[in-house]
Parts: structure tokens; C-alpha cells; sequence
């Protein structure tokens, strides 16, 4: 018998599933809370915010961009504000001196999801601003690996820690949770 040869097409791809799969199978988001677990270091069950989840694959990768705020490429206050804004409906200032201006300051230890961290990585005070996640880890726009999460501890980033920041308005921290 002859064998025809198989012809592969890729399908588009519907909208991003909002709930995860029930049963055995592994929808979309499962894969998400999977991959960003890892990344994080959390029990996979603690990332229920699909909004948050969706947002960081949407951009992870992302190069940096000084002054850019698309996914040509991006800076790390447009990154933090635009997360905050998609994912936590919260509108803060466009520069990261000027979101440190606007946030009552946060102990590290007392960092939740969605507070912002702000370094000093110039002699111009407030230069570079990520969001926080969790564990210690933080995501943002890096000027060498642009959009990507990297851990407070690590030598450069804990020499140039200055603060957490929450803004000042009605915005309440979230947990990796809704």
C-alpha cells in the first residue's frame, strides 16, 4: 500500500485558555503555572493570576529598548508600568525615578506580588525598577537580557537594591493568587 506523505499546517492559535483544564490533560495556563513555578521557585497551585502569568509569557524575552515601550522593544519603567496597568488595573508614572516618587517604600522582606523594586545602577539615583513576584525573584526589562526575571540576591542586583515601593493610591498588593 502506498503512504501519503503527510502534509503539517500550522493552525492559529484561539484565545489563550482563562481557566485551567480540568481532568489529566495540560491546558495552556497549566503549562504557564508550570514554567513560571520553576522560575520562581513556587508550588505550581500558588500562580492562580492568569492575567499575570499571560502578561510575563507575552513579554518574556523582549529586548530592551531605553525609552521603548513595545514588544520591538522595551524599557524597564514602561515594562513595570504597563504590568501594572494590564495586570493589576493600577496607572503609575512613565519614569522609574518618578514611580519611586509616587510608591510609599517597602521593606524587602515586606515585598508582595505587583510591588515594584528599585536599584541605583548609575551616579543619577533611581535607574532601573522591576516588579516583584516572589521568593526574592522580580521580573523586568534588563538591559542585557531584556524582559526576564532575576533574583534580588544575585551580587549585582543586591548591591544596587534602594527600596520596595507599593503606590500610594487605592492599588492593594496582590498575592501570585488573584
Amino acid at each position: 500500500p502506498s503512504e501519503k506523505p503527510v502534509a503539517s499546517k500550522a493552525k492559529p492559535v484561539a484565545e489563550k485558555p482563562k481557566l485551567p483544564a480540568t481532568g489529566n490533560g495540560f491546558s495552556a495556563y497549566n503549562s504557564l503555572q508550570f514554567k513560571y513555578s520553576i522560575l520562581i521557585d513556587v508550588a505550581v497551585e500558588e500562580l492562580t493570576n492568569v492575567k499575570l502569568l499571560q502578561f510575563m509569557d507575552d513579554w518574556y524575552g523582549t529586548k530592551y529598548r531605553f525609552g521603548g515601550s513595545s514588544r520591538d522593544g522595551i524599557d524597564c519603567s514602561a515594562f513595570s508600568g504597563s504590568l501594572l496597568l494590564n495586570v493589576f488595573g493600577l496607572q503609575i508614572p512613565r519614569i522609574a525615578k518618578d514611580q519611586y516618587t509616587a510608591c510609599k517604600r517597602i521593606k524587602r522582606e515586606d515585598l508582595e506580588a505587583g510591588d515594584l523594586v528599585f536599584f541605583h545602577t548609575t551616579r543619577r539615583g533611581i535607574s532601573h525598577v522591576g516588579v516583584y513576584l516572589a521568593n526574592g525573584k522580580f521580573i523586568h526589562a534588563s538591559t542585557n537580557y531584556g524582559v526576564t526575571i532575576s533574583n534580588l540576591d544575585d551580587g549585582y542586583y543586591a548591591k544596587a537594591f534602594v527600596a520596595g515601593g507599593r503606590p500610594r493610591s487605592a492599588y492593594v498588593p496582590q498575592s501570585l493568587g488573584n
